[in-house]
């Protein structure tokens, strides 16, 4: 098999996140975005060794899972979705086995609870990064998600299912705002350009919506009519702030080097179980309101009993978990490394009443020398890439009986599951928990008892 060569085939093992496994007589190909049973059309496009990766042409044969009628208008161009013609039930059965299988891989002689299905499939993300750009080479502006596939081409998403139609009403407003002004997006590998990300966040429990333009520095542009447009949107919710956010650096990320407040406030508020939360724009926030819930009660029931024991909760974010843990425990510490999530955290506490919560701004492998307690119990919830082998060495070492993981990457988790159980630790439960309708991504909680 060679680069640039195209092969037909059928998808039959199905790998997490989404990768088909094509098999022939030539060799195995890897094909992403792939469904199991489909017929397809692949070109090789990477040879590393003896593995190949594919890219679909064309599917020759739906799946028989593709029952589902009425996918979103954008489906198969936009890079968001790639379940969406199938049932939600058999989203849930593919990412259930896909878990379990890698689990099974490192694991044995656990406990499996199955998935817990999110409360909504769709409007449920409350946050979104719409990136300016053009649908093809010097077409025209363009603002939505990425194209399948695709580092530069845009596509459109007025008619997203997985967002409340406020974001689209509010994507449709900016795109035709600066199309008619005539306004150029900053294009990547020249680095000129001024428009780059619309970023909108929404609170499902309070409808407060918090929008965000992300410009360069290169062009000066009255931004008041922009925002007086977006104020006289008929709105489900209500806009509570409007930002503009001046970025240069070179990487394709939504950053701040300076955020002017064009209207109201800087920030939001949302609820869960019970709890006032106020979020800032980079604070990190579980994307499905709803769904965290689920997650956070599956958290607390493997958590256990607190009473009088100091919890120990790294990668604390905006510190969701330790004010959910807090009314139950003596203490709850949590570290942080964006300091705006701990700032937030610290104003939650005294939102919600609760003193026993301690914040710390840093990063968990250099803070964790420092901490003066001593836990009973350790609740992690790392990024997607998981736990540095130095911290998590470090975590290990305060030898607490009881581990809580929650991970968004089942990939990154099995990895530090091996670790773990190496230095002591047994995985006892285990249990998906889907904040993601319509993606092949799944959030995991497993308990450890050493």
């Amino acid at each position: 098999m060679k680069k640039g060569e195209i092969y037909e085939g059928t998808i039959g093992r199905f790998d997490f996140p989404d990768k088909g496994i094509m098999e022939l007589p030539e060799g195995k190909i890897t094909v992403k975005h792939s469904l199991p049973g489909q017929k397809v059309r692949v070109m090789i496009n990477k040879k590393r060794g003896g593995r190949c990766e594919g890219r679909i042409l064309e599917v020759l044969e739906h799946s028989s899972l593709e029952s589902a009628a009425d996918p979103c208008p954008h489906f198969g161009s936009c890079g968001g979705c790639v379940y969406q013609t199938i049932p939600y039930e058999e989203q849930l059965k593919i990412k259930e086995q896909q878990v379990k299988a890698l689990i099974d891989g490192v694991c044995e002689n656990y406990e499996f609870e199955g998935i817990r299905p999110s409360p909504v499939e769709a409007e449920y993300r409350n946050k979104m990064e719409f990136s300016f750009g053009d649908e093809y080479k010097d077409g025209p502006l363009a603002l939505g998600m990425h194209k399948r596939g695709s580092f530069y081409d845009v596509v459109t998403t007025t008619e997203c299912r997985i967002v409340n139609p406020d974001f689209c009403s509010i994507l449709k407003v900016a795109k035709e705002y600066f199309e008619n002004l005539g306004i150029g997006f900053y294009k990547k590998m020249q680095h000129t350009g001024y428009l780059r990300h619309l970023l909108v966040r929404r609170a499902v429990k309070t409808g407060e919506i918090l929008v965000a333009l992300v410009t360069t520095t290169q062009e000066e542009v009255d931004l008041k009519p922009f925002t007086e447009m977006l104020l006289d949107l008929p709105l489900n919710g209500k806009i509570v702030g409007i930002l503009h956010i001046l970025n240069d650096s070179l990487a394709d990320v939504v950053k701040s080097d300076r955020t002017d407040i064009l209207y109201g406030q800087d920030y939001f508020y949302e609820e869960l179980l019970g709890l006032k939360f106020k979020i800032s724009p980079f604070s990190f926030f579980q994307t499905n309101s709803l769904g965290a819930e689920v997650l956070y009660e599956t958290v607390r029931g493997y958590v256990g009993d607190t009473k009088d024991k100091v919890v120990f909760d790294l990668y604390s974010g905006t510190g969701t978990i330790a004010q959910i843990i807090a009314p139950v425990a003596k203490k709850v510490v949590g570290v942080e490394i964006v300091k705006e999530a701990v700032e937030a955290a610290r104003e939650n506490t005294k939102l919600n009443g609760l003193e026993n919560c301690e914040f710390i701004d840093g990063d968990v492998l250099k803070v964790i020398d420092e901490l003066k307690d001593k836990p009973d119990l350790i609740i992690l919830d790392p990024p997607r890439d998981g736990i540095h082998p130095k911290a998590l060495g470090k975590i290990i070492d305060f030898g607490v009986d009881r581990l809580v993981y929650v991970s968004c990457k089942p990939t990154s988790l099995v990895r530090d599951l091996v670790v773990l159980q190496e230095r002591g630790y047994r995985v006892e439960k285990v249990c998906c928990v889907d904040m993601f309708p319509s993606t092949a991504n799944t959030e995991v909680v497993v308990l450890l008892q050493r």
